[in-house]
């Protein structure tokens, strides 16, 4: 198969936190972002889904220089999931966040004076799906397809760059329930494999190799890069299991801010979780002077990547576990098939 050498950059995490400014040079993460092919952004767009941080998340995409950027939500992202915010989520806008005047107020009058008065009451069901909706729109209307911003939405997208790179991903915002946040599901839920015979499947299974060249979720897959203290692993079995099967080449997630990083994963049945995963080695001046981590895994690289036999898993996420915006964005130089050879 002809494939074509293409450069990807990755962050999650930002949490409404643009990039530093290019004078603040001890910081990897700063204007401007490295030039890429394809931006692919894991969720937690902000901190608490207000309509002022996804505005700023949007402009701060438009100005990446990338032909395609794609997003997804995370937990933190509560506004894009209607079912949750009109159900619960709506009481996180009750109190202020640290974020300006101006962002804390919905642009609903009236659900703004329900949720601000001293004894609150539940809104308006139709008033809270409509601003939930009017966000979404945000990130679906004609001006972000313009800059290139593409949201995805749970289930297989397929795209073409003017490259001829074509290319297939598998979206989630999902990951396991998180002290009542937004995109959740219970552990013992299996939303990407398929189910025995008999059974109800699930909506949006992953599909097998080789039907998808990345994953972008914004859960770890159990066991890579999803480690919080005391030596903890939080990821979700299902999700590796699902990318055992579909073998993607990249598979990009966030969420849990402490364990950033890359590891290339070689797919081996006698493995613990059938898997043998290697750091992607760094260096912290590389990443200052480049503003990114770079990491070639294209057919000229020294050491490319075995399609089907290797994925290349990175945690995105910018912010530490401190909420600073330190971490640096990850871009990645591989292979990906052209169109119609």
């Amino acid at each position: 198969m002809a494939t074509i050498k293409t450069r990807i950059c990755m962050i999650s995490d930002t949490h409404t936190s643009t990039p530093h400014p290019p004078q603040k040079t001890d910081h990897a993460y700063r204007y401007p972002l490295p030039k890429a092919n394809i931006l692919l952004h894991a969720g937690d767009l902000t901190k608490v889904g207000y309509r002022v941080e996804y505005e700023a998340m949007i402009s701060m995409l438009a100005d990446a220089d990338a032909e395609l950027k794609l997003v997804i939500a995370g937990n933190h992202d509560i506004t894009l999931d209607e079912e949750y915010f009109t159900s619960f989520g709506y009481t996180r806008h009750q109190r202020p966040e640290q974020l300006g005047e101006e962002s804390i107020l919905l642009s609903d009058d009236n659900i703004q004076d329900t949720l601000r008065s001293s004894t609150p009451k539940t809104p308006n069901t139709d008033s809270l799906k409509a601003y939930a909706r009017s966000i979404k729109s945000l990130w679906t209307s004609e001006a972000a397809r313009n800059a290139g911003i593409i949201y995805l939405e749970e289930g297989i997208h397929s795209f073409t760059l003017s490259t001829g790179a074509k290319f297939t991903v598998y979206a989630s915002p999902y990951q396991p329930e998180f002290y009542n946040w937004a995109f959740a599901y219970d552990r013992n839920e299996d939303r990407y494999n398929p189910a025995p015979a008999g059974l109800p499947q699930p909506q949006n299974p992953v599909p097998d190799y080789p039907a998808i060249d990345i994953m972008l979720t914004h859960g770890p897959p159990a066991g890579v890069l999803d480690q919080v203290p005391p030596d903890l692993n939080v990821g979700c079995e299902n999700l590796l299991r699902a990318a055992r099967r579909a073998k993607p080449r990249l598979y990009l997630f966030g969420h849990i801010h402490e364990a950033w990083g890359a590891q290339r994963g070689v797919w081996d049945d006698g493995a613990a979780g059938g898997i043998r995963l290697e750091d992607v080695p760094r260096d912290m001046e590389e990443m200052l002077e480049n503003r990114g981590a770079f990491c070639d895994v294209s057919d000229g690289a020294q050491r490319p990547l075995r399609v089907g036999e290797e994925t290349l898993f990175v945690n995105g996420s910018i912010m530490t576990v401190n909420y600073e915006a330190r971490n640096a964005p990850w871009v990645v130089d591989l292979e990906l098939p052209v169109s119609g050879v």
